[in-house]
């Protein structure tokens, strides 16, 4: 096997005038993003990581891969003369569904992988990690390369959130509910939460989207675009449980007329009774986490919802979700004040009743939002391989805004469009309400 030797030059490194780096390195922000996903999947048996439960979600195994696979093939066979992997089929294994690229193993069968091992993959890791360490050190200021590595960056962040919702799915199937991360101390409800406050917004011209000098974004919060918006009001925190569990004990989920027509026969087809993790024993509420089972909380936002489910709430109470523009509008001067993945809790936090002031828009749990997930006016898909990112799922999924106790820090931001077809209820998401008001 060939080690790597040296760069393909393809573009011409910025330098400061005195020959020294005008940049900070990024040696440092790739092992922090590569240990926390090692950090995620320590606690779990090599059992755990290779269980695919269902189509949507991945083995914690295949993970590993594949974010080590986006390195090796987006940076190393491109800016390493003479590059040899490991293991040449894993181009094939671990490619999620870039066409651009070749073929791949087909995605419903990522559990039927018996080898290569979770002791094989983590050695693929471990060559990956060193190869790419060895390319920054020689080259970290190559624009071209600094640009991919941040998309990969960015990309196993998000490939983090998915190993803890993946992972949770497949260990709720298990009887024996297991707790895989240390449990939050919240102690008991500090209080009744109280009656949801709405703030209001006027009719007008608004902008949205991402500015270019806004520091990394990825292509689909782009371009940034004005829109129009009548005059609406958004609740001031997310549902809880609370809240929530009366849709549910109303007959909320035997009851046609709150739900959309595709909802209502997903419902019907799935025996949907409750989210996802709920379930009664000894005549209480309890849900399933990956700190173990817990009595349901009351005063926690709500999470796991469907955006069908989300919507029936909402026409419930005679409201309706937000536009993602309305969002954003109404989140633009909100801080990050909600659990998010750096703290390693991966559970939503209870609401605290003495908040007198807007809270949640980011953390916690993600938000649907009322809006299909489109291109902005304008948007063009990058050119290759990695215009496969985004823009050619732009079609039958809805957007979530504000992120949640397993979205790391710098994904948590006011432009960030996540998205997922409607049906999907195993992702921490949640809903704010909104109305519309007369003009």
């Amino acid at each position: 096997m060939t080690k790597p030797t040296s760069i393909r030059q393809t573009t011409a490194r910025r330098m400061s005038s005195d020959g020294g780096s005008t940049r900070p390195s990024m040696i440092e922000p790739f092992r922090a993003v590569r240990q926390q996903t090692q950090a995620i999947a320590e606690p779990l048996a090599p059992e755990d990581m290779v269980i695919q439960s269902m189509t949507e979600a991945s083995p914690m195994k295949w993970h590993l891969a594949h974010t080590s696979w986006f390195f090796e093939r987006f940076v190393l066979r491109d800016f390493v003369h003479g590059y040899v992997s490991p293991e040449e089929t894993y181009d094939y294994l671990f490619n999620s569904y870039y066409n651009t690229v070749g073929p791949q193993h087909c995605r419903p069968r990522r559990g039927m992988l018996s080898r290569p091992t979770v002791e094989q993959v983590f050695a693929y890791r471990r060559f990956v990690d060193d190869a790419v360490i060895k390319l920054l050190e020689r080259c970290d200021e190559d624009v071209e390369l600094r640009r991919i590595m941040t998309i990969g960056l960015n990309h196993e962040q998000q490939h983090q959130e998915l190993m803890l919702t993946d992972v949770k799915h497949v260990l709720s199937g298990n009887p024996l509910l297991p707790a895989v991360y240390p449990s939050p101390r919240d102690g008991t409800a500090i209080g009744t939460i109280p009656e949801t406050g709405w703030r209001r917004f006027n009719a007008g011209v608004v902008r949205v989207g991402a500015n270019p000098d806004d520091g990394f974004r990825f292509d689909n919060e782009c371009p940034r675009h004005r829109v129009f918006l009548e005059p609406f009001e958004i609740a001031d925190r997310p549902v809880t449980n609370h809240e929530y569990l009366a849709f549910v004990e109303s007959g909320g989920y035997e009851q046609h007329q709150h739900w959309l027509s595709m909802g209502w026969a997903t419902v019907q087809d799935q025996g949907w009774r409750h989210p996802i993790y709920w379930y009664r024993e000894d005549g209480r509420w309890r849900q399933y986490t990956l700190h173990g089972p817990v009595d349901l909380r009351l005063d926690e936002p709500v999470c796991h919802l469907s955006y069908f489910e989300a919507d029936a709430y909402a026409r419930w109470v005679g409201a309706r979700l937000p536009t993602e523009f309305e969002w954003e509008q109404a989140a633009a001067d909100q801080a990050l004040d909600g659990v998010i993945a750096d703290e390693q809790r991966y559970h939503p936090a209870p609401l605290d009743p003495r908040e007198t002031q807007p809270t949640r828009f980011f953390g916690d749990v993600w938000e649907w939002t009322g809006s299909s997930y489109t291109p902005y006016p304008g948007y063009r898909p990058p050119d290759g391989a990695l215009g496969e990112y985004n823009g050619k799922f732009m079609c039958n999924q809805y957007v979530l805004r504000g992120g949640s106790c397993a979205t790391a820090r710098s994904q948590a931001r006011l432009t960030y469009r996540n998205f997922f077809p409607p049906e999907s209820r195993w992702q921490f998401a949640g809903l704010r309400l909104a109305r519309t008001l007369a003009a």
